[in-house]
């Protein structure tokens, strides 16, 4: 990696990397709730999109790649449709054993004691996972973390001049991140890819968001609360 005076910790990099990092404290910590503090983990989930929505919103004019000007075009945004639907409908597929990286830790039953579906429960997981997570999953592992290997100064690097080496290397970090590991590598390469051709970070914002809404409703559909 080529030497860069530019600081790790600067102002564009903080402003992509502490709703991130925020999210997954709170996801770590819903998942570890004592269960003497009577509190019903699921609805932490609420708190922690609204959280992170607040933070988006509070870095919102740092974002440039997420201005106006950069939103795509209807053929652009017609691709995103396609390969984020294209990502669910294998994701959904790709969850036998050896495909999976241990157990979620906070898992995600929206259903009361007689099994019935807490409707504003799933609500609230379908608006984070649709609005809120894209925009700060593609913030931070598509804008900040793979342009970043590519070159520190990462505000500075093109999209469409990313080389095989970042996009390899952020969609292995990506993968760890995810229970399901396959799934997660085709899921980073196709978000990836959209940007680095596109060179806009909505046409990934955008795929990952029908990924994740299908998902959602999917779930809702079959009741595969796992895939929660």
């Amino acid at each position: 990696m080529p030497a860069d005076n530019t600081p790790f910790l600067s102002p564009a990099a903080l402003a992509r990397c502490v709703p991130f990092v925020v999210f997954m404290a709170l996801l770590a910590l819903r998942g570890h709730l004592p269960d003497g503090l009577g509190l019903d983990a699921r609805w932490v989930y609420g708190a922690q999109a609204a959280v992170v929505a607040g933070l988006l919103t509070f870095y919102w004019r740092g974002y440039g790649e997420l201005a106006r000007q950069n939103l795509p075009d209807a053929r652009e945004t017609g691709w995103a449709v396609a390969v984020g639907a294209v990502v669910f409908a294998l994701w959904v597929q790709l969850d036998a054993p050896w495909m999976q990286l241990g157990e979620a830790t906070a898992s995600f039953v929206p259903l009361d004691a007689d099994g019935r579906p807490v409707w504003p429960l799933i609500a609230l997981r379908l608006a984070g996972a649709a609005l809120v997570v894209p925009v700060m999953e593609e913030l931070f592992w598509r804008s900040f973390l793979m342009r970043w290997i590519e070159h520190p100064g990462f505000e500075r690097v093109d999209p469409r001049r990313v080389g095989l080496r970042a996009i390899a290397l952020s969609t292995f970090v990506f993968m760890l991140a995810h229970t399901l590991w396959l799934a997660a590598i085709v899921a980073g390469l196709a978000y990836a890819g959209l940007y680095r051709w596109t060179g806009k970070l909505w046409t990934a914002v955008i795929a990952h968001a029908v990924t994740n809404g299908m998902l959602g409703l999917w779930v809702v559909w079959t009741g595969r609360w796992e895939f929660w």
